[in-house]
């Protein structure tokens, strides 16, 4: 008997395996946090599989993400990122993340820590929805509307309201699987 999915994967293994395991799984780590930021604000006018192809090389050419590293890039590096076809090459995009990362590391000094101020939103627990179809799942929602204002009274950039309720499904703050996927029960409980 074929397990249930939700069904915005398709057939690509690589979408598969991303529902799979990390979709939707509540994270706390602030380096994977800012991580899925940044990817998220890189997928704008994308499809996810896009970023996702890439996010390996992400991963490399962004010093896995350490925000600290990021936040001192160079013009210089500018230019090695805007030359590099392993990631998604838009000058706004990589200016963006840039000055995300100095922003996310005010947030940390702010708050102690950047999982304890994301949380907030959703009142420091996944929000469990109960979704029976694709076509229920909302582009965006009030929590995210919220997160981006403050995101970008703090000066981040590429945190619009929809983008924003991406991060939250993937970082598992809320969990958006649908309720026939034999993923629902399993991120309910982490």
């Amino acid at each position: 008997m074929a397990k249930k999915s939700c069904t915005w994967m398709g057939n690509d293994p690589l979408m598969i395996e991303y529902h799979d395991t990390e979709w939707g799984v509540p994270l706390y780590d602030d380096a994977k946090l800012f991580e899925f930021l940044i990817l998220e604000g890189a997928q704008a006018g994308l499809s996810w599989s896009t970023v996702l192809k890439k996010r390996e090389n992400y991963r490399k050419v962004f010093h896995q993400f350490e925000a600290k590293k990021i936040a001192k890039y160079t013009e210089k590096d500018k230019k090695r990122l805007l030359a590099d076809a392993g990631i998604i090459r838009n000058r706004l995009k990589v200016d963006a993340t840039i000055s995300n990362a100095k922003c996310f590391l005010e947030v940390q000094k702010e708050f102690g820590s950047f999982q304890q101020y994301i949380w907030q939103f959703v009142g420091g627990r996944p929000i469990k929805k109960k979704f029976k179809s694709l076509s229920d799942i909302p582009a965006q929602t009030k929590e995210a509307e919220a997160m981006s204002k403050d995101l970008k009274k703090r000066g981040f950039r590429f945190v619009g309201p929809t983008i924003c309720y991406a991060f939250m499904q993937a970082v598992g703050m809320v969990n958006d699987h649908l309720t026939s996927c034999f993923r629902y029960k399993a991120v309910g409980k982490k």
